[in-house]
């Protein structure tokens, strides 16, 4: 259909550039027909990372077509008008998409990996349509973006899906303007398209079909099968079968930390299979059916049919649906949920090829399902958690990154920060943009550093930004300061704990003066000892720390992290009490503890969480970071006893909490563990409360911000929030950048673009 024909005289014509999320999610498409709807000529052309526009016709159409063009747009396009300006009539008769441009402005939005959407599941399931059963459907509302893409604009030429060509049928549907399907980028089907094949010893399948039901046959026997998924591997497993999950324990190694269920969907919401075993809140239901379907943190039931070894000695399980057709038929055929917990070796990046996926995995997985649609980049499943009645990211991955954030003040010039050392993810900024990569992983390994690397020289040239200056961590002993420090570039250190404080205050720049509590592990402070226990007060770029907790000195270091009777002990030895457990070697240790051997000091609340759930539950070695605190959590019933900490003040000024009368409730033995678990966080709550009472006295604040580690403990955060909101105050923990080392990147691009800004005020 051509526009109607207008009197010369009375043409107009406008041209637009259109930013935002307008890549990977049918938003030309929509132009179109928006366009032939309205009765308007011209074309819309990609550019790198955003859409020109020009629009000729009726002065009306184009009004109109202007008020459409945002609220309009497909529900996964996220498009913001960037500029509109009148323009001369060229005469056209018709509108068209006309080929890809590339230009210099870097301005890209990177679309993330896409659930498949309900027009696709119900023509995955109709026998009579061409693409039924195929594990690669898609359109132009769903199917993979970020893991495909090798450069933009975004097209298929673009993607790893060039090396299939479209067959007939495919060419027809991405040419014709009213398929749901024109201009889907990974358009393919059964003729054309990707396929699967099953690996299990010397036998080899290569038809699709048999593939899946081969996978799904080891499955239902017990076994282990390595999937090929979106953005990298997943091994999966009978979540029923206490045998295969203790099996798939064994050979990785992972002796408790918890495993990730994939439940097939059933019922109106989908998630009739999900309620049949946990019991998730409005939070935990909105975000499990979320298009980016993460993995949630959702309470278990106590009837729950699932193997125990899952998620041993706690209360949640990470539950997510099928975000891929493969999943959706692998779990329908199956008809139960899976394990599907990362295809790695722990700690390490998801893996994404399948000849490493068999050398490094052969030991685990007894089958492999594999399939040869290439994987650009890897991508692991995101994780949320529901605090306080929000959804809480706690590692960024597939779905939800990049992500992009609006710094609250331009940079310079273009920034790459390096973030922490565990839990690793980079960010990029420039000007007010910033973008956070995915989880990377632990920087322990070669291949988690090989990884990290890929990803700090992918960012910058997919988003075509050159970085002139590194920001990192003050920490002289993460990998990630030691990589910053090798690239040539000038380098500028951030410390620790003023990175989560700016990370936090990026999700609220109406906030100009904030008391934040910044809790973790440890972390490199400005003093030069290991802080995580920290108030601080002020704003990016000029953090003052005014509160912290009594330091003590864990025995042996970095040790302490894994093994929490080194943090218990030390807080024993420090009140002049006996360690009451039994450890080996525990009188040398307290031999080198009071000679100041191997001991430094730390703030850090994540080791009082340490000690206290080794005082009350014997969790003398940790398996995995956070697993004593995780599992003092989850044995946590009620409110408890509450022990009275005291408040003092340091040479320096700075009001610290005393953990001592701590120690008189986690070593009484008329409590039960529960009770001992559930004072505990009480205890701490009211003391921070009372804390940051006392500071507020001394400094005016906005807000209190939650953030670190310690507060993805729900229990913990959601206590103090309503302490602090009953006493009048506005609290904020962090949603969408994570409260952990994750978000470290983003807050490092905050803190130096506030100290550029700082110093351009005092010039």
């Amino acid at each position: 259909m051509s526009a109607p024909p207008v009197p010369v005289d009375a043409r107009r014509a406008r041209r637009l550039s259109v930013g935002g999320r307008v890549q990977g999610v049918g938003f030309r498409p929509f132009v179109y027909r928006l366009a032939r709807l309205v009765g308007v000529a011209g074309w819309v052309q990609n550019a790198s990372g955003h859409v020109l526009i020009h629009v000729e016709g009726p002065q009306a159409a184009l009004d109109d077509f202007a008020a459409r063009l945002v609220p309009d747009a497909p529900p996964l396009a996220r498009p913001e008008i960037v500029d509109c300006e009148d323009a001369s009539p060229a005469g056209l008769t018709d509108f068209a998409i006309a080929a890809s441009a590339a230009d210099d402005a870097p301005c890209v939005s990177l679309p993330p990996d896409l659930f498949v959407c309900d027009d696709c599941l119900r023509e995955l399931a109709d026998p009579n349509a061409r693409r039924y059963r195929y594990p690669f459907i898609n359109c132009t509302q769903c199917g993979p973006r970020y893991t495909i893409i090798t450069g933009l604009p975004y097209d298929r030429a673009a993607t790893t899906m060039v090396g299939f060509p479209l067959c007939d049928d495919c060419r027809a549907a991405f040419e014709d303007p009213v398929d749901r399907r024109f201009h889907a980028q990974p358009l393919a089907c059964p003729v054309c398209g990707p396929s699967l094949s099953y690996v299990e010893g010397e036998t080899r399948i290569g038809a699709t079909e048999a593939a899946l039901a081969a996978c799904v046959a080891r499955l239902k026997a017990g076994g282990i099968v390595a999937v090929k998924g979106v953005g990298g591997y997943h091994l999966m497993c009978d979540a029923g079968n206490a045998e295969a999950v203790a099996a798939l324990r064994a050979r990785k190694n992972r002796p408790h930390k918890p495993l990730a269920v994939m439940f097939p969907m059933t019922g109106a919401d989908g998630l009739d299979a999900v309620r049949a075993h946990l019991a998730p809140d409005a939070t935990a239901a909105t975000a499990l059916c979320d298009p980016v379907r993460p993995i949630v943190l959702t309470l278990k039931r106590a009837d729950a049919a699932l193997a125990p070894g899952i998620a041993p000695g706690l209360d949640e399980i990470g539950a997510f649906l099928p975000y891929s057709p493969l999943h959706h038929l692998l779990l329908t055929d199956f008809g139960g949920p899976l394990v599907a917990t990362s295809g790695n070796i722990s700690g390490e990046p998801v893996i994404t090829d399948a000849a490493e996926a068999e050398g490094r995995l052969g030991s685990v997985a007894d089958a492999f399902l594999h399939h040869d649609r290439p994987i650009a980049r890897p991508a692991d499943d995101s994780v949320i958690r529901p605090i306080a009645g929000r959804a809480r990211t706690i590692r960024p991955g597939r779905g939800l990154a990049p992500l992009e954030v609006e710094l609250p003040m331009p940079l310079n010039a273009p920034v790459l920060a390096t973030g922490g050392h565990m839990k690793a993810t980079l960010a990029l900024g420039w000007g007010n943009r910033a973008v956070l990569s995915p989880h990377i992983g632990d920087l322990d390994s070669p291949r988690a550093l090989s990884v990290y690397e890929a990803v700090a020289a992918d960012l910058p040239r997919l988003y075509g930004v050159r970085p002139e200056w590194i920001v990192c961590d003050a920490h002289p002993g993460y990998a990630s300061r030691r990589w910053a420090r090798e690239t040539g570039l000038p380098v500028s250190e951030v410390f620790h704990h003023f990175a989560h404080a700016s990370a936090l205050a990026a999700e609220r720049p109406d906030v100009r003066r904030w008391l934040v509590l910044a809790w973790d592990g440890v972390g490199y402070g400005a003093d030069g000892t290991l802080w995580g226990g920290e108030a601080l007060v002020g704003a990016p770029g000029g953090w003052r720390r005014a509160g912290s907790w009594r330091p003590f000195h864990p025995i042996g270091g970095d040790k302490a992290g894994r093994e929490p009777w080194r943090s218990a002990a030390a807080l024993c030895w420090a009140a002049g009490r006996a360690y009451p457990r039994d450890i080996e070697g525990i009188g040398l240790a307290e031999a080198a503890w009071r000679k100041g051997l191997n001991a430094p000091a730390t703030s850090a609340v994540g080791r009082l969480f340490d000690a206290a759930a080794c005082l009350a539950l014997g969790r003398d070695v940790a398996s995995f970071e956070g697993q004593g605190p995780m599992e003092l959590e989850a044995a946590a019933a009620g409110e408890g006893p509450a022990v009275e900490v005291p408040l003092f003040r340091d040479g320096d000024g700075v009001l610290r909490l005393d953990w001592a009368p701590l120690l008189d409730l986690l070593l009484r033995n008329d409590l039960s563990v529960a009770e001992k678990a559930a004072g505990f966080h009480a205890s701490v709550a009211k003391a921070a409360a009372r804390q940051v009472r006392a500071l507020a006295q001394e400094a005016e604040v906005q807000a209190v911000g939650l953030t670190g580690g310690v507060f993805q403990n729900r229990k913990l955060a959601e206590m103090l929030s309503a302490r602090l909101a009953q006493a009048g105050f506005t609290v904020v923990i962090p949603a969408r950048i994570p409260a952990n080392d994750g978000g470290l990147a983003i807050g490092q691009l905050v803190e130096y673009a506030a100290r550029q800004a700082n110093e351009a005020d005092d010039e």
